[in-house]
């Protein structure tokens, strides 16, 4: 696969930045709640402070939507993110209430989708956890009777049964959920934003969140915000100041990348007549998904950890741009001259349980990492359940399951550089062996 004349764009590779960016705080300003973070689970926050009739101020580094809310592969999840398996074995009673909350975040944003007419191209296929070899699809069963067994509504099938591409074995289906373009998304939500009456403040850099007396101060360079509350909605740059809990995530810096458009007739060949975005089986998962102008988005596959906050500027690296290509190239060989025809990435945040988690510092202090990879779907949807916690004093049946009451989280096991290369290398040696075990089932001779 031909990766010589790649793009790599800064922003995202799915929408162009808006014009209309908003001014900095400048001077001191004084609101009830201040959110801090304008991707879709801070705006989301704010939207529903001020639909709830609430003062509310959002500060955003950059502008809404710069960050992963515009740069992930657009599949809304219907089901919780991480190692189901791990999640099951360690957190099995807390499985039936993530189920509920992940299929109730989808329908919230398709909900929200519809209620404010959004083009964002969303589709409601729901999306598959693919599997590469016999090896995977014994896994794929178990997560479906993890699944089911949580309340959760999927299938299970052959890869013609589910309508996904004939280099897959099989998989399973999530039955709720689908596919959008994530930075017509976030864009629209933007817009939303900005019709409300929220106060919004682009290009304002948090420098430090402090308490002072029985209020919270912002401070950025050019002003500050006092307020009642603040809402910490910054995924992955939370860890910027010291009132964020210990341990609450870790910065993992993920890319996608496109093809170029690739003549409809080579993709019907395929196989993919769902439309569905796929998720490998992998420990560290590959996706894919088709797009409305006939290119297919793939990424992930190899995590780079951040160390040091500020976390810093990055555009993808080309050697795992290539290594990217090469993948695709073997899940699709009929499309292995398909030339990359760009790139982008972003941090977000990985929390060390692998489950999403919201929770106060105090009473006046609220922070969300409701990502893993799912926050498309769960981010949107535990924002408004937070905003609501602050307006009537009590959390929603869903918030409790992610709800932590003391700020206390363990050091993530496996999640620093050693332990993501070992990760990566056990799954490039189960790929090596499911390939040799292929050939050998075709009479061919393994070439390494």
């Amino acid at each position: 696969m031909r990766t010589d004349s790649v793009t790599y764009e800064s922003f995202s590779g799915w929408v162009d930045a808006p014009t209309d960016i908003r001014p900095a705080v400048d001077g001191d300003v004084t609101c009830q709640v201040a959110v801090i973070g304008g991707g879709i689970g801070g705006m989301s926050t704010a939207l529903r402070l001020a639909q709830r009739g609430q003062d509310v101020v959002l500060v955003e580094a950059e502008f809404c939507g710069h960050g992963s809310s515009s740069r992930n592969a657009g599949q809304l999840a219907g089901a919780p993110g991480g190692d189901l398996q791990l999640l099951n074995l360690l957190s099995r009673k807390k499985m039936p209430g993530m189920m509920r909350l992940a299929e109730h975040a989808a329908h919230h944003v398709e909900d929200f989708i519809a209620k404010h007419d959004i083009d964002c191209e969303y589709e409601a296929t729901g999306n598959a956890f693919a599997a590469v070899s016999r090896g995977q699809m014994g896994r794929v069963r178990r997560v479906a009777k993890i699944v089911t067994r949580a309340g959760g509504h999927v299938e299970v099938g052959t890869a013609a049964e589910l309508g996904i591409p004939r280099g897959f074995v099989g998989g399973m289906r999530e039955m709720v959920g689908g596919r959008m373009n994530p930075g017509r998304f976030s864009l629209g939500m933007r817009r939303v934003l900005l019709d409300s009456a929220a106060r919004v403040f682009e290009q304002t850099k948090v420098t430090d969140v402090l308490r002072d007396g029985g209020q919270v101060v912002v401070t950025t360079p050019r002003g500050r915000v006092r307020a009642d509350h603040v809402v910490l909605a910054t995924n992955a740059f939370a860890g910027e100041w010291d009132i964020t809990p210990k341990h609450l995530s870790v910065p993992i810096y993920v890319i996608e990348v496109e093809t170029e458009p690739i003549d409809p007739a080579r993709i019907a060949a395929l196989g993919w007549t769902s439309g569905m975005g796929l998720v490998t089986q992998h420990a560290i998962m590959e996706n894919y998904r088709l797009t409305p102008r006939n290119t297919i988005v793939f990424g992930v596959r190899r995590l780079e950890r951040g160390t040091t906050y500020p976390l810093p500027a990055k555009t993808p690296d080309p050697g795992l741009v290539e290594e990217l290509a090469g993948a695709f190239a073997t899940r699709f060989p009929s499309l292995a001259d398909v030339r990359v025809d760009r790139a982008w990435g972003g941090w977000i945040a990985i929390t060390s349980s692998w489950l999403p988690v919201a929770g106060g510092v105090g009473d006046n202090v609220h922070y969300s990492i409701a990502c893993n990879g799912h926050g498309l779907a769960q981010a949107p949807y535990v924002g408004t359940l937070i905003a609501d916690a602050i307006v009537d004093g009590e959390l929603h049946e869903d918030l409790q399951t992610l709800w932590h009451h003391k700020p206390r989280f363990p050091r993530p096991m496996m999640m620093g550089r050693p332990g993501l290369r070992t990760i990566w290398a056990i799954d490039r040696f189960n790929d090596l062996v499911n390939g040799s075990r292929r050939n050998a089932r075709r009479g061919a001779v393994p070439t390494g």
